[in-house]
């Protein structure tokens, strides 16, 4: 899973504690962005996912996932927190809050382990989410669309 250096995502590995918390604020604001093409730019060329039932392998079919999920989960707004860290590996636990097309809100939890090149570039990345459906009274996650603001409270602060 070669990458041209021109592609290098810092921080690299070997991962420390900053340089791990770094790399999981990154992704959060990715996808928060929620734009398939800049995201898709984190991922090796023939990068390596199972996100829940899916398996998906490749730059193109990744970045067709976040537009069907994203057209899908309307109002998404995700937050991580790193779970553990070692060498080229890090292991996060995430929640997010979205709704569907009948406004139904849905707050999904999950864990994902990732594994990344020289580059900082994620070469195999697998999710495990559940979705719980929430009454909108109950959603906790009310940011504006776009970055979680730097002074609102992490997963562990929230209590979940």
């Amino acid at each position: 899973m070669s990458t041209p250096l021109s592609s290098s995502r810092p921080p690299l590995p070997p991962f420390d504690h900053d340089s791990a918390l770094a790399k999981v604020r990154a992704a959060e604001d990715a996808w928060n962005g929620r734009d398939p093409a800049r995201v898709v730019l984190a991922y090796t060329a023939d990068s390596r996912w199972r996100n829940r039932n899916e398996f998906l392998q490749g730059r193109e079919q990744i970045e067709a996932f976040l537009h069907r999920k994203w057209q899908r989960e309307q109002d998404y707004r995700l937050i991580k927190e790193l779970w553990a860290y070692s060498g080229n590996r890090i292991a996060v636990r995430f929640a997010y809050e979205w709704h569907d097309d009948t406004d139904q809100w849905f707050r999904a939890y999950g864990n994902e382990n990732w594994e990344f090149d020289a580059q900082g570039l994620m070469a195999v990345r697998h999710a495990s989410i559940n979705d719980l459906a929430i009454p909108e009274s109950e959603r906790l996650f009310h940011w504006p669309q776009g970055k979680r603001p730097d002074h609102h409270p992490g997963l562990s602060q929230m209590g979940l």
